[in-house]
């Protein structure tokens, strides 16, 4: 009933208002509705994870630990099996397949299923991010107002970018940062006036965050000491980097492979709480985001980063302390795979903050224990955060923007250019795709900056089959065939069996000479002339692997069949392909 309310009250009569305007305008109107709403979802999930965590620390101790993340992943778990009773993991990812396989639709749970399953998963100590799921959340909310207001699907894409930038700024007060996330990650080649609706939502959406929660950086630094001659220790933090980049990358995949392996979801549940408890007990950093020991580091305040560990002992020993957070760095990867595995709903990309953070100590204080006061710790830190974010989701301008926006700490602008440019070459040697990417782009799903592969991946098969080809059977005669040939305007006829299963086809040059003889009307058959297809195409085929067949076949019609039985669907033909090819990127390359 609520429901219908609103929709009655408030969404009805602002459709019916704006279809009055160009769809251009809409658009405008909309990114700041969309950016409003993304900056509130983004103030309630970093308040709901707050004043979690602080209930907690209330009623627990160190040992209730090796207790809470589990309960939060199976808190998610039973929501997400039994109420949503959808996957809804990986947000960023599944953000990039709903633009490229979806038209940009994403389901009305995702607007609010993310935003609550994070906090229940985070709040109790799982060792992931909220970022992707706001983006997740964002990303739906401005999806399905896009839907519900009717617009093309490229302003729907524009619309659900400018969530996503919307959730990015509201959750760290960064709205720079927010564009230049979906401009690198998950949108491409957008004109001037397509970033504009991007630039609302954000501007918007950080507004909230401020008036909600006050004017406050993510990390407080209070002085930078840089200076021109510390480039060759910031080169050096690039290429580390790049190389923790790389390991986080990989080793985050193939422990989701492995994990993936265990079917039963209790059994996995269990086995991952156990170990990420045991992990959380020994380490504690690794509870939560972990942004808590981002800010004692900042601070200097190594001491209480250890929270009072079992393993506290090792700490009063100089080289103990790189060694420590080496683990801790190492072992990250796996608290973040624990936690989304074993059902609990978090990103990436607190982990890579962190990892970065931990990655700029580890190498800050193994340098000052070689030649003391050589590397600034703080530096290091933010720096190293920038550094993990351009070779982990190589997107180096975000992180660049993102660190100098949530630290205010522009003088470190230089630094944060320097090391970001280096960690994403470094990656980028041994790794052509993202954190997110990387999966998607091995089904053909992923849109890509490259215009042209762009295009081609916008395109979907299925819209382009035409189905005014006349079938024949195969035991048809001559006669009926050249009675079929009179009623169609088509010189191609596909040959079907009695079951609608495809066998080939026929071509009016086969029967040319023959058409014109009636005395072989009813002596000879279609069989005699069917000829079998150079190549399939599968209904729902890939444009890429289509045109693929395309360019080995040299055919310019192939026929479309289910994958199961072959049962005919239609034929593509090259010059309805390359036609819509021209249309979609005449439209595309527009303001």
């Amino acid at each position: 009933m609520p429901n219908n309310v609103v929709v009655k009250y408030l969404w009805a009569p602002l459709r019916a208002l704006l279809r009055k305007l160009p769809e251009r305008d809409v658009l405008l109107v909309l990114s700041l509705v969309v950016g409003l709403f993304c900056g509130a979802a983004a103030v309630l999930l970093k308040l709901a994870i707050h004043y979690l965590q602080a209930f907690l620390a209330g009623i627990g101790s160190h040992y209730t630990d090796l207790l809470w993340p589990g309960t939060g992943m199976l808190l998610s778990l039973l929501l997400l099996r039994f109420v949503v009773k959808k996957d809804i993991g990986h947000g960023v990812t599944k953000v990039l397949v709903a633009i490229s396989r979806n038209e940009s639709r994403i389901d009305r749970h995702n607007m609010w299923s993310s935003l609550v399953t994070s906090a229940l998963t985070i709040g109790f100590g799982g060792s992931v991010g909220a970022e992707a799921p706001i983006v997740y959340t964002g990303a739906a909310i401005g999806s399905n107002l896009g839907r519900y207001m009717g617009l093309s699907y490229r302003s729907m894409t524009i619309l659900l970018g400018c969530g996503a930038a919307g959730a990015v700024a509201g959750i760290f007060n960064a709205p720079l940062a927010g564009v230049l996330f979906t401009l690198e990650i998950l949108l491409f080649n957008l004109s001037m006036t397509s970033i504009l609706p991007l630039l609302i939502s954000t501007v918007s959406a950080t507004m909230v965050s401020y008036i909600c929660l006050g004017q406050t950086t993510q990390f407080v630094v209070s002085s930078t000491h840089f200076a021109i001659g510390s480039f060759p220790l910031y080169i050096l933090l690039g290429v580390f980097c790049g190389f923790c980049s790389l390991y986080f990358l990989r080793m985050t995949l193939h422990l989701e492979d492995q994990l993936g392996k265990l079917k039963n979801p209790w059994v996995r549940w269990f086995l991952c709480a156990a170990a990420l408890g045991l992990l959380v007990f020994l380490f504690p950093p690794l509870f939560g985001e972990g942004y808590d020991a981002v800010g004692a580091l900042l601070r200097g305040d190594v001491a209480s980063v250890d929270g009072g560990t079992v393993l506290s002992a090792l700490m009063d020993h100089k080289w103990s302390v790189p060694v420590f957070f080496s683990l801790i760095l190492l072992l990250k990867v796996f608290s973040m795979t624990f936690t989304n595995a074993g059902g609990g709903v978090g990103g990436t990309f607190g982990p890579t903050l962190f990892s970065g953070a931990i990655a700029g100590f580890v190498l800050a204080a193994t340098i000052n224990l070689i030649r003391p006061g050589t590397a600034e710790v703080a530096d290091f830190v933010l720096v190293g955060m920038a550094g993990l974010m351009a070779g982990v989701m190589q997107a180096p301008m975000t992180a660049i923007f993102l660190i100098a926006e949530i630290s205010g700490g522009y003088q470190l602008f230089l630094p944060l250019i320097l090391t970001s440019a280096i960690s994403y070459g470094t990656i980028r040697i041994f790794e052509k795709y993202s954190i997110y990417t990387k999966r998607i782009a091995k089904t053909g799903d992923l849109l890509t900056h490259d215009s042209d592969q762009a295009v081609l991946t916008l395109l979907k098969s299925d819209s382009l089959i035409e189905t005014d080809f006349l079938p024949v059977r195969i035991d048809a005669t001559l006669g009926e065939l050249v009675d079929a040939v009179s009623s169609s305007h088509r010189n191609v006829f596909p040959v079907l069996d009695a079951k609608g299963r495809f066998q080939g086809f026929v071509s009016l040059e086969d029967i040319r000479k023959d058409m014109f003889i009636p005395d072989l009307y009813e002596k000879r058959h279609v069989y005699n002339y069917v000829r079998s297809a150079p190549e399939y195409v599968f209904e729902g085929e890939t444009m890429e692997s289509v045109m693929r067949k395309f360019e080995k076949t040299g055919a310019w019609n192939l026929p479309v069949v289910t994958s199961e039985d072959r049962h005919y669907i239609g034929f593509l033909s090259k010059s309805k392909i390359f036609n819509a090819y021209r249309e979609e990127l005449r439209d595309f390359s527009q303001d």
